[in-house]
């Protein structure tokens, strides 16, 4: 891929700007729709890990619907894309049920409180809305534990031992969601592990939603697997399955173009750019891990290694370190891959730091669209 992105002029682009290709977004959708003709599944889009709805009408050709986590993604998901829209929280407040329940055909509850908390509400809307809840299978495949929806003493999901005995009344399906950009070895695990609790239960659903998590368009990924792993449960249990990727969506498919503001030395050459680890890719920092930029090397492995760096207050606001062929040198762009998802949907405003424009280029007409830019407005509509 690589080689292919040499020939784009990212000086086009203002500073900092995220960039979503729609030619290496549509093969990611491709890829999903083949997983759909081949067993029926049905795949919606995780609002919660890419919500760039300039590019709706396109995946909405290929996927079938989106899921939220809140009243605002609900609403994004029914007026914006159309489809199916799935909603599950942790919890709900009353007055945001009362909002889920004008957006969404399926709402997943976390724990048997609080579907005995709307059981009248429930019962009012059943047949308009498919009601679920969300088990914990009690089994680990993600390996950073802020992501890990199993980790000890998880809020999210029921446990076998706090299950009622029979699927309870109204109750349609249930969802489980344990993976972290995971192939599909992980869920064939995972769903082992769920029939052992629940798999009397599962002949009771109409649906069962595995969640996401699932790196289905990663190259490496083993979609003949996924594919039985769906086809053989569907004909144990006779039931409709539903993966919800947000990851998988748009991987590889959008950048974070920056630029060196300045370079200052201090036991190493330090690379100050107009991007930020804390404002524009919160994930850097709490997953931790280091995108890759295009052009570059570990540190060491190239002649000129920098210490990359946001322009926040935050002492730690750092990238990481990086070295490439060539010195760079102040205005030099610098392009962070892999920056559609979790990115756009977590950026903040700390020290008042513009939010990135958002593009959308087609690399194959050389088509670009600005879609976006923010303002001092911006900034100052979230404070009082």
């Amino acid at each position: 891929m690589e080689g292919d992105l040499q020939v784009i002029d990212w000086n086009i682009f203002s500073t900092p700007s995220f960039v979503v290709d729609r030619v290496l977004l549509e093969k990611n959708l491709k890829v999903l729709s083949s997983v759909r003709e081949r067993t029926g599944v049905k795949i919606l889009l995780a609002l919660k890990g890419f919500a760039m709805f300039a590019t709706f009408s396109l995946i909405r050709q290929y996927l079938q619907g989106t899921c939220a986590s809140s009243p605002f993604e609900a609403r994004l998901g029914k007026e914006e894309f159309g489809g199916d829209v799935h909603a599950f929280a942790a919890a709900y407040s009353d007055s945001d049920f009362k909002d889920l329940l004008k957006t969404s055909n399926h709402i997943v509850f976390n724990s048997m409180s609080q579907y005995e908390h709307f059981l009248p509400m429930i019962k009012e809307y059943y047949g308009k809305i498919s009601f679920g809840l969300r088990i914990n299978p009690e089994h680990r495949e993600t390996d950073v534990e802020i992501y890990d929806p199993c980790a000890p003493f998880s809020r999210l999901g029921i446990t076998k031992k706090n299950f009622p005995e029979r699927l309870p009344p109204y109750i349609d399906g249930l969802h489980m969601h344990t993976l972290c950009q995971k192939n599909s070895d992980s869920l064939e695990r995972t769903v082992a592990a769920a029939e052992k609790n629940f798999g009397n239960y599962f002949k009771e659903c109409k649906w069962v939603n595995f969640g996401g998590g699932h790196h289905i368009t990663r190259d490496d990924y083993d979609i003949d697997r996924l594919c039985n792993v769906i086809e053989n449960f569907k004909k144990r249990y006779n039931t409709e399955i539903y993966l919800e990727p947000g990851e998988a969506v748009a991987l590889n498919a959008g950048f974070l173009v920056s630029k060196v503001l300045d370079i200052t030395e201090n036991r190493m050459p330090i690379a100050i750019l107009d991007t930020s680890a804390a404002t524009h890719m919160p994930d850097v920092l709490e997953m931790p891990y280091r995108p890759y930029i295009l052009n570059s090397g570990a540190a060491g492995e190239y002649e000129y290694t920098y210490r990359l760096a946001g322009l926040s207050c935050l002492a730690g606001d750092v990238i990481g370190d990086y070295s490439f062929k060539e010195p760079l040198n102040i205005g030099d762009r610098v392009i962070f891959t892999d920056m559609a998802i979790y990115s756009m949907v977590k950026t903040n405003t700390f020290n008042g730091i513009k939010l990135p424009d958002i593009y959308y280029y087609d690399s194959e007409s050389q088509k670009i669209l600005h879609y976006k830019s923010f303002s001092y407005e911006d900034f100052i509509w979230r404070l009082s």
